[in-house]
Order: structure tokens, then C-alpha cells, then sequence
């Protein structure tokens, strides 16, 4: 999917005065902060890549990218936040490390007339309701991924396969959503849930997280994974266990992912095209700098990819 396509699914009186051309100042470009998580993470580094590159290609904007170390590092990207409202910028796009722990900076980001668009994983409803705040939200549907992910997985083990979940992070909405949407592979299909636990997305936490489970459920046949960076971990705990039978359906379709695919270890994942993501939050935020107004949910696409279909 190119991104053009990405894209489109989500005066007064007086006296005038002319100026020559070299005299005239050029209009202040608007500034647009943009707001990651973890740049260790595939998945952000190409966000981040994709949106230096839209906003090059606009023109129109100038734009400060930044990201936090680790997918738990919620208080510094408090502190970015915090810093972007320091430098006035005019809009901020926001993939929150917490649906909920992000809120109030954010708010107080909306107060001193900062425009703001959230991107990735969405603010908690509930929490936006109780401060009166309808903030636009653009991304996929991660339940109906998750899904899309696991019923491959499902179908490959059959009725009372063995599985186990490593989620994402429990403060994250998308984390929330993922599980959910592997819960409905699990119980449509009748698999037998074993574990699940949090990884918070990280690599190295999974690899722990599932050296553990397995240790307790040798009979583990499936992984669901909520991120390709914590399916990485995964993978070298079933190298290290010697185990050739374990199959694992993830979600990302970031490059490290593709020998998995390849070879077999990994049978899916879901593509919500991060790059493409960001120049979305990017060009709404434009639209609410321009006067627009936006609220809800503006979806956005996301494709199954199985050895048979990547790239």
C-alpha cells in the first residue's frame, strides 16, 4: 500500500501596502512535535524515519521527531511532552507509552492552545470523558489485527492446541486491544490457553517471560505475541530449549521479522504500515492547525502478512 492510499483510508481594512519580494519576511512554518516510544523498537525507528520523510516532502512544517529508550519509560515521555509545550510548538502527535499516564500532559498541552493528534495506541475513553476532552485519534483496529493473526495460528493447531500470550504493555491501550483480539482466535476456535503474561514489548523481557512459561507447559505448541520485537525474544528462548514444533503469530511486520517468516517460526503478523502512520497523525494535525476541528476514531488499514503474501 502506497502512502497516498494509506493517507486517504484515514481579512480587513485599511491601507495596503506592497513590499518587494526580498523584503518580505516568509510566513513562520507551523511546528509539529511528534511523539514516540521506544526508538530501540523497529517499529518507531521506521515511524520516525517515515515521518522526517512526509514532512520533508510537505514543505510545510517543521518538524521535531523524539522517542523514549524503552517501551516503560513513561515519565520521560512525560518530560518530552513537557519540553515540546516548553517550546510552543503548534501541534503534537502523540503514540502514548500509557493510554492513561499521558493524558494530563497532554491536556495541559491542549490548554496552552496546542493542538494535538494521537497516533499508535489511543488514550483511554474514559479518562478523556472525566476531563471533558475528545482528543482524535488515528490508527488501526489492534483487536481485529491481533485476530487476523491468531486465527492463522488457530487454524494451523486445530481445536485444544496449546498456547500461551505474551502481551504488551497492560497500561496501552493496543496492548489491551491485542489481547482481546487473541482471546477471540482462542475461544472461536477452541485452543486450550495455557499462560499469558506481560512483556511490557520488549525483546529481552520476552525471551525471560517464555523461558518461564515453558519450563512450566513443555506441551506449549503456539505464541501469541503481541509485537514482533517481543517475538524476536520468543524465537531465541525456543532456540535455546531446542524446540522445533513451537509456532508463533505476532504483529508489526517490522525487517527483523522476515527470516521468521521465511523459515517457518513465524506463521503471521499484521502490517499496520507505522511509517505510513505517522504522516497520517502529521497531515491531521496540519488540518487542526489550519481550523479544523477533529474527534473520534479515524481509522486506519492493516494486512495480514504470511510467508505467502510478504514482500
Amino acid at each position: 500500500m502506497d502512502r497516498r492510499s494509506f493517507l486517504m483510508a484515514a481579512g480587513g481594512t485599511g491601507m495596503m501596502v506592497f513590499m518587494p519580494h526580498s523584503l518580505r519576511a516568509a510566513p513562520k512554518k507551523p511546528t509539529v512535535g511528534l511523539v514516540m516510544k521506544s526508538l530501540a523498537n523497529e517499529f518507531f525507528k521506521d515511524m520516525q524515519e517515515g515521518a522526517v520523510k512526509h514532512a520533508q516532502e510537505r514543505g510545510d512544517l517543521t518538524l521535531i521527531p523524539v522517542g523514549i529508550q524503552s517501551e516503560t519509560d513513561i515519565d520521560g515521555q512525560i518530560a518530552a511532552v513537557e519540553n515540546l509545550i516548553t517550546r510552543r510548538v503548534d501541534a503534537l502527535v502523540v503514540a502514548p507509552a500509557d493510554s492513561r499516564a499521558l493524558l494530563p500532559p497532554v491536556i495541559r498541552a491542549l490548554k496552552a492552545g496546542i493542538k494535538v493528534i494521537n497516533i499508535d495506541v489511543a488514550f483511554d475513553k474514559a479518562s478523556m470523558r472525566r476531563h471533558n476532552v475528545d482528543i482524535a485519534f488515528v490508527g488501526p483496529d489492534n483487536r481485529a489485527g491481533a485476530k487476523m493473526s491468531g486465527d492463522v495460528l488457530a487454524k494451523s493447531l486445530g481445536k485444544g492446541g496449546k498456547v500461551v500470550i505474551i502481551e504488551g504493555n497492560p497500561g496501552a491501550e493496543n496492548g489491551i486491544q491485542r489481547r482481546l483480539g487473541f482471546m477471540d482466535s482462542i475461544q472461536e476456535a477452541g485452543l486450550n490457553l495455557l499462560d499469558s503474561r506481560t512483556a511490557h514489548w520488549e525483546t529481552e523481557e520476552a525471551n525471560t517471560v517464555f523461558t518461564n512459561m515453558l519450563t512450566a507447559h513443555a506441551d506449549i505448541q503456539g505464541v501469541m505475541s503481541a509485537n514482533d520485537a517481543m517475538s524476536l525474544g520468543v524465537s531465541k528462548a525456543i532456540d535455546a530449549a531446542g524446540r522445533k514444533d513451537i509456532k508463533i503469530a505476532s504483529f508489526d511486520n517490522i525487517p527483523a521479522i522476515q527470516p521468521l517468516l521465511k523459515n517457518g517460526k513465524v506463521i503471521a503478523t499484521v502490517d499496520q504500515f507505522g511509517s505510513q502512520l505517522a504522516a497520517a497523525g502529521i497531515d491531521n494535525a496540519m488540518k487542526e492547525i489550519q481550523g479544523q476541528m477533529l474527534t473520534g476514531w479515524i481509522k486506519t488499514p492493516l494486512k495480514l502478512i504470511t510467508a505467502q503474501n510478504m514482500g
